[in-house]
């Protein structure tokens, strides 16, 4: 089984590195690679950790492009990326997280003063043939599983990762949507132990067999191969059409301040992207955002690895951003005119 499993995650990357060489031999916009070079230095990107394949396809490219660029890549929680900003005083040129609201509530105004929304994603349970109960599971009965107790289930930690709090938001909308009342206490006390700092952290316990299935992003599970359980709807927080019924969900974590909390309400995903007051190397870091958010570029590569482009969308930010960034979101009422 385990040999299925590599084998399987060995053609999928190899299809992923295709695409990128496909798209470094066309200088990621249609065009030859290897223009006059003006751009060099040092840049830093603190970004999610479900963003990790498509930031390295997309740093191979702009290196290839700009040859005297180097890129490095920082991923963590996208909490935790924003608390290295804001109380440790860690400097980067670009931050792309994993819920655009963390730039807002962590970020702005102190630290940031414009977020430009990204791209979607929605909530999945991930398997592989070898989890207890995966010739039996469906989108039906996967609540019930889940609590036997022979079946240990992963989630990433809500005060440091998006995709945590966003499990127990999917968990609680469960109990409505399903009319199991208690389930969401009595999930969230079950195989606490098999909680870790990012979603990303988990992969390698499912595949060793640690854990039998774990909450993750639709994205993060396609590109390592793994099975997936899609959700309802109303439940995956991917559709915005029930982002009603999402906002009745609502769960606690650690605020700006020790000692504080935010309540964060379900609604549906929705990434975003910042360039932090004083970046150390604002020219690379633009140039980079305007690769990122480019439909031929940055998009593209996002999209192909299962995360659609939300550009452009409303950003209560508008006003701050600077204009030559305004092509890429819309002003809170929608309409640029």
């Amino acid at each position: 089984m385990q040999t299925w499993i590599s084998t399987r995650r060995s053609l999928r990357f190899a299809g992923i590195w295709l695409g990128a060489l496909l798209l470094l031999t066309t200088g990621g916009k249609g065009q030859p690679a290897g223009a006059p070079e003006t751009l060099q230095g040092d840049l830093t990107i603190f970004h999610a950790g479900s963003l990790s394949i498509p930031m390295r396809m997309m740093t191979d490219i702009f290196e290839a492009e700009h040859p005297r660029v180097k890129v490095y890549l920082e991923a963590a929680g996208s909490r935790l990326c924003a608390r290295k900003i804001c109380e440790l005083g860690r400097k980067c040129d670009l931050f792309a997280s994993a819920d655009y609201t963390v730039i807002d509530q962590l970020l702005i105004p102190e630290f940031a003063t414009w977020n430009i929304p990204l791209v979607t994603n929605e909530m999945v349970l991930a398997y592989h043939n070898a989890s207890r109960y995966s010739d039996q599971i469906n989108s039906d009965n996967w609540y019930r599983i889940l609590q036997r107790d022979d079946v240990v289930y992963g989630r990433s930690d809500p005060d440091s990762d998006p995709c945590g709090y966003r499990s127990v938001l999917a968990i609680q909308l469960a109990e409505q949507f399903y009319e199991q009342p208690g389930l969401t206490a009595t999930l969230l006390a079950k195989d606490r132990e098999a909680i870790r700092p990012r979603e990303t952290h988990l992969l390698a316990l499912l595949e060793v067999g640690q854990i039998d299935y774990l909450f993750i992003y639709r994205s993060v599970a396609w590109q390592h191969g793994l099975e997936i359980l899609s959700l309802p709807p109303e439940i995956d927080l991917g559709a915005p059409e029930h982002e009603a019924f999402y906002a009745t969900a609502s769960v606690e974590i650690l605020g700006r301040k020790p000692g504080t909390t935010i309540t964060k309400r379900g609604q549906a995903m929705l990434y975003g992207v910042t360039i932090p007051t004083d970046p150390p190397h604002p020219v690379l870091a633009e140039a980079f955002l305007h690769f990122l958010l480019d439909p031929e570029g940055g998009l593209r590569i996002l999209a192909e690895q299962g995360q659609a482009s939300a550009v452009p969308t409303p950003t209560t930010t508008w006003s701050q951003l600077p204009p030559q960034l305004r092509r890429y979101a819309l002003p809170p009422g929608g309409n640029q005119d």
